[in-house]
């Protein structure tokens, strides 16, 4: 219940913040709550598409992101001229007069700013209800060779990737062929492993010693990238 109200006040909080911008602009309070909550749609968007994003290869990731990024723009854009044209309309229904509104409002540079700082706000308030209010871990659910598969996060011991598939190195020496992409998997599996290759994602659970460039996790030696090593030297 707890956890409830801190998001719902977290959320609130921010539509009241920007209504109160939009109020500046030249709109009444009631329209700007309006257009306010219009920007909820593309924050909620981002937060369910963008940890979907593999980044194997890179390029591949970056382009999907931009394309993401865009059509959440647009999108929001259009709801707001939407919102514009009714709270006009509703001007001339009920003779209402107020004076002449910003077109900042209209900026996509404004609209994507306010997006990013929603997109911000949506990060932190997740790290902090991760910290303060710890849950069970749920199962992973995949399928490997056309079977479902379903693995608790401390059963897996690593994620090898390879080309366009990974194998996920389990307890009791099993192994999964999977074709979800290791960025994904490290969304997805979250802080209790990290990243020491760009092909190996590792349970710090597992990793018995590390090297200067390499470590061993459930007796096996695995390569510790240049571009990785400090991001595992700065979690230890």
């Amino acid at each position: 219940m707890k956890k409830t109200l801190i998001v719902l006040g977290v959320w609130i909080l921010a539509i009241v913040l920007i209504a109160t911008l939009v109020v500046s602009m030249g709109f009444s309070f009631p329209e700007a709550l309006l257009i306010g909550v219009l920007f909820l749609p593309g924050a909620l968007a981002a937060r369910f598409f963008l940890p979907k994003i593999s980044f194997e290869p890179r390029k591949a990731g970056i382009r999907d992101s931009v394309f993401v990024l865009l059509a959440i723009l647009v999108s929001e854009t259009a709801l707001i001229v939407l919102a514009n044209l009714y709270i006009l309309r509703l001007r001339k229904i009920f003779l209402f007069e107020y004076d002449d509104y910003s077109p900042t409002l209209f900026n996509p540079v404004f609209i994507a700013g306010v997006l990013t700082l929603l997109i911000l706000v949506d990060w932190a308030l997740k790290r902090y209800l991760e910290k303060s209010f710890p849950a069970a871990r749920e199962p992973i659910r995949f399928i490997s060779d056309r079977k479902p598969v379903s693995l608790l996060p401390e059963e897996i011991r690593y994620i090898e990737s390879n080309d366009k598939e990974v194998m996920v190195y389990a307890t009791e020496g099993r192994r999964f062929r999977n074709k979800t992409g290791i960025s994904q998997w490290e969304s997805i599996l979250g802080d209790g492993f990290v990243r020491i290759h760009r092909s190996y994602l590792v349970n710090r659970a597992a990793i018995t010693s590390v090297g200067p460039d390499s470590l061993t996790a459930s007796g096996q030696t695995l390569p510790i990238s240049r571009k990785y090593r400090n991001t595992l030297a700065s979690t230890d």
